[in-house]
C-alpha cells in the first residue's frame, strides 16, 4: 500500500504522519520543545531543534507495524511562519536563531518603515502592510543590530526550506513562505520586488533565487538520510509552506470562497481568494494549492485558547474544590451555557499578548468591561469565549470588506470545537453555521495531501473526502440580534482605549503626550 509523509515543524512541537491514498492515517508522532525568550517580546528557535524533533518523529512513524517504509512514495513539510528566516553561512549552518512570527524586537524598525517608505506603494506591490510580526521588519532588525551576523550570512531560510535543504540538498523557497515575509514580495509577479529591496536597503542576494510552488517538488530524498530511515532514496521532498494554509488545506479548502477557522492556543482565520486590498489589515501570500492564481488572506488573535487558559488558571486555579482544568471546564462550561448572549452585561477585549489582525498593536491589551458584584466565575468565563469571537468576526468583517466572496458556512479545525457552547457562539455571532471534523484536521495533514498530490496518489483538484464533516451548531436569530449590538460596542472599545493602553503597557514608558 502506498503511502506519503506530512510534517508540520510547530512553534512548540513537531509532528509527522503517514498517509494512505484516502487520507487514511495510518501513524503519527509529535515532539514539544521551547520557544526561547532571552528578552521581553523577543521569541526566537535554533533551527536543530526542529532537526532533532522531526527526526525522531520520523523515525516513530516509520517504526509503527501500520507502516511499510519502502511504501512510502514522498514527503512534504509545513512549518510555522519563520519571520526572519534562519541566517545561514555558505555552508548553509545556522549563525543566528531564527526571529519567529511571535517576535516584537522590530518596533523600531517598523517606525522607520512608517515614516520612510510610501506605505501606499508598498501595499499596492505586497498585498501587505508594516508590523513587527513581518518578516522584512525582522530582516531589517538583524541587519542594523546584529552586523556581524548579517555579513556572514549568505541566505536567510524560512524553516520548511531549511528542513527541505537537510532533507534533499537543494535550496528553493515556496511562495507562501516568500509571500508571508511581506515587504519585499511582489503579490502580482510572485517574485522578490526589486523596488521594495532597495527602498528598504535588504540586501537580493541573501535571499533564495529558485521560489516554487508549495505543490511542487524541491529535489529527492538524500541517499544517506533515506538508508539511515528505511526510505527509498530520491522520493519527491515536496516544498510545502505556511502552517496555517496548510491547515486550511486540510479543512478542505482549495477554492476561492472556502474559508476556515483555526482555535487553539491562537486564532487564525483564512479565506481563499484571488484579490487582496492590504489596508484592510489582513495578511496575504499565494496559496499553498494552486498559488500561481489562488490566495490565501489570513488574519487573528494572538491569545484565543490561551485567553480560556489564562482565564481559567487565574480564577480557578487557586480552588481546592478544582481538580485539572479539564474539570474546570467541565463544571464552568453549564451554568456559562445558561446565561444570555452578552452574559449578563460583559464584554472581554482578549488582547493579553498584544494583537495581530486587523489592529497590529503589540501595546494593547486586555480587559473586562462591565464587571459588577453580581458577576461570577462563569459569566466572566462566557465572557471571554465571546470576546475571541468577536475577534473571529472582525477579522472575517475585514475579510469581507475586500470583497471576496464567503461560503455560506464556517469550518472550524482547533482544540476549541470541543466546546458545544462555544460553537453555538461562534454561530451566533457570525451569523453562520458552524461545521467540524470528527477527525483531527492540522497542518501535518495538509503537508501529507500536497505529498500525496506529488505522487499521483492523491488528486487535489476533486472535492475532498478525507474527513467527516459534522454539523455542530447553527445560528439563532434572537441570538444574532444581541450580539449584533455587543459586536458593534467591541469595535469601539479598542480605538477608545488605546491611548491607555499605551500609557499603561509595561514593556513601553509612558509617552509625554497627555490622554486624549
Amino acid at each position: 500500500m502506498d503511502t506519503v509523509i506530512g510534517i508540520d515543524i510547530g512553534t512548540q512541537s513537531t509532528k509527522a504522519l503517514v498517509i494512505d491514498r484516502h487520507g487514511r492515517i495510518l501513524a503519527e508522532r509529535s515532539q514539544g520543545y521551547r520557544v526561547d525568550t532571552p528578552r521581553p517580546l523577543w521569541a526566537e528557535q535554533w533551527p536543530d531543534v526542529w532537526w532533532e524533533a522531526m527526526i525522531q518523529c520520523l523515525g516513530d512513524c516509520l517504526e509503527d507495524p501500520e507502516v511499510d517504509p519502502r511504501s512510502v512514495k514522498g514527503l512534504c513539510v509545513s512549518s510555522l511562519y519563520g519571520g526572519s528566516g534562519i541566517p545561514v553561512d555558505a555552508d548553509i549552518r545556522p549563525v543566528h536563531p531564527c526571529l519567529i512570527w511571535m517576535d516584537r524586537r522590530a518596533e523600531s524598525q517598523v517606525q522607520w518603515v512608517k515614516e520612510h517608505i510610501d506605505m501606499t506603494r508598498l501595499e499596492a506591490i505586497t498585498g501587505n502592510g508594516v508590523d513587527s510580526y513581518y518578516g522584512f521588519t525582522k530582516m531589517m532588525w538583524l541587519k542594523q543590530e546584529r552586523p556581524e551576523t548579517w555579513a556572514q550570512t549568505h541566505y536567510l531560510l524560512p524553516p520548511n526550506s531549511y528542513i527541505n535543504y537537510r532533507l534533499s540538498g537543494e535550496i528553493a523557497i515556496d511562495h507562501s513562505s516568500a509571500g508571508n515575509i511581506g515587504g519585499i514580495y511582489d503579490l502580482a509577479a510572485r517574485d522578490w520586488s526589486t523596488e521594495m529591496l532597495d527602498a528598504l536597503d535588504l540586501d537580493r542576494d541573501k535571499l533564495p533565487s529558485r521560489l516554487v510552488e508549495s505543490q511542487a517538488p524541491v529535489g529527492g530524498l538524500l541517499p544517506s538520510l533515506a538508508d539511515s530511515l528505511g526510505l527509498t532514496a530520491n522520493i519527491p521532498v515536496v516544498a510545502g509552506g505556511v502552517d496555517a494554509a496548510m491547515a486550511t488545506l486540510a479543512a478542505g479548502a482549495t477554492r476561492p470562497g472556502n474559508h476556515v477557522a483555526m482555535i487553539g492556543t491562537s486564532m487564525c482565520w483564512g479565506v481563499i481568494n484571488q484579490s487582496v486590498e492590504a489596508g484592510e489589515g489582513l495578511i496575504s501570500m499565494p496559496h499553498v494549492l494552486n498559488g500561481g492564481h489562488d490566495l490565501y488572506t489570513f488574519g487573528g488573535a494572538l491569545t484565543a485558547g490561551a485567553a480560556v487558559s489564562w482565564f481559567v488558571d487565574t480564577f480557578d486555579g487557586e480552588d481546592p474544590t478544582v481538580g485539572e482544568r479539564g474539570d474546570a471546564y467541565e463544571r464552568l462550561e453549564p451554568p456559562a451555557r445558561a446565561l444570555p448572549p452578552g452574559a449578563e452585561g460583559l464584554l472581554f477585549l482578549p488582547y493579553l499578548m498584544g494583537e495581530r489582525s486587523p489592529v497590529w498593536d503589540a501595546r494593547a491589551s486586555a480587559c473586562f468591561l462591565g464587571l459588577s458584584l453580581y458577576h461570577q466565575r462563569h459569566h466572566l468565563y462566557r465572557a471571554v469565549l465571546e470576546g475571541v469571537t468577536f475577534a473571529l468576526r472582525h477579522n472575517m468583517e475585514a475579510g469581507k470588506r475586500q470583497g471576496s466572496p464567503l461560503d455560506s458556512h464556517l469550518i472550524v479545525v482547533g482544540g476549541a470545537t470541543r466546546s458545544d457552547l462555544w460553537m453555538q457562539i461562534i454561530a451566533d455571532v457570525t451569523h453562520m453555521p458552524v461545521y467540524t471534523y470528527r477527525e483531527n484536521v492540522e497542518a501535518a495533514l495538509g503537508a501529507a495531501l500536497l505529498a500525496g498530490q506529488a505522487a499521483s496518489l492523491i488528486d487535489l483538484d476533486q472535492p475532498l473526502r478525507h474527513g467527516t464533516l459534522i454539523k455542530r451548531a447553527v445560528p439563532s436569530d434572537m441570538a444574532i440580534r444581541r450580539y449584533d449590538d455587543l459586536f458593534s460596542l467591541y469595535c469601539q472599545l479598542y480605538p477608545r482605549l488605546k491611548p491607555i493602553m499605551h500609557r499603561l503597557n509595561i514593556n513601553n514608558p509612558p509617552e509625554s503626550d497627555p490622554i486624549s
